[in-house]
């Protein structure tokens, strides 16, 4: 059954078009970055999740999964200033929402070096995705608030987890796997 379930999970991801849910670079520089991750419902959800799966797994997870995201979608703007730009990364953006919230869902056991090289992929996949459409203008002063935002959004779901319990956690994992539902299909 489970093996079912993962190819229901990766057709899905091969068919489903870019998520396309970054509107509101209507503002260059520090504000726009600070406001963006607010108004994106792929990055607001997954970020919310890497906090309730952080909070679930416990110990140094807590601290080194958000920085493992953090550190890594400042890479992923960092190579999109200097001209690189990886491939299938609207993808990586919609599969972090689906995966972090199944994860979470799951309560899975996931290692402590398996998870920060989990949300580091999708880090690099939020940072790519995000400076190629925050333009050549203050692209440094609209990546410090978008990190400075997503940060916030991981002590939000860690805050979160700690408020509700386990049983709400999954519940928001539920709710993160139908938000990626709805992003793909939109």
């Amino acid at each position: 059954m489970r093996f079912a379930k993962m190819i229901v999970a990766v057709t899905l991801l091969t068919v489903a078009v870019p998520a396309f849910a970054h509107p509101g670079h209507d503002h260059p520089g520090l504000a726009g970055g600070l406001l963006h991750p607010l108004t994106g419902a792929d990055h607001l959800l997954a970020m919310v999740a890497i906090g309730l799966f952080a909070a679930m797994r416990g110990g140094r997870a807590t601290w080194a999964w958000p920085l493992g995201f953090v550190t890594a979608a400042a890479l992923g703007f960092a190579a999109a200033r200097f001209g690189f730009v990886a491939p299938l990364v609207e993808p990586a953006v919609l599969a972090s929402v689906f995966v972090l919230g199944l994860l979470v869902v799951a309560a899975a056991p996931v290692s402590l070096g398996a998870g920060v090289a989990l949300v580091a992929l999708f880090g690099f996949a939020h940072g790519q995705a995000h400076a190629g459409e925050a333009g050549a203008t203050a692209i440094s002063a609209f990546a410090a608030g978008f990190l400075i935002t997503s940060a916030a959004l991981h002590v939000a779901g860690l805050g979160l987890y700690r408020v509700t319990g386990k049983a709400w956690t999954r519940l928001a994992g539920a709710a993160t796997v139908a938000g990626g539902l709805a992003l793909a299909f939109a």
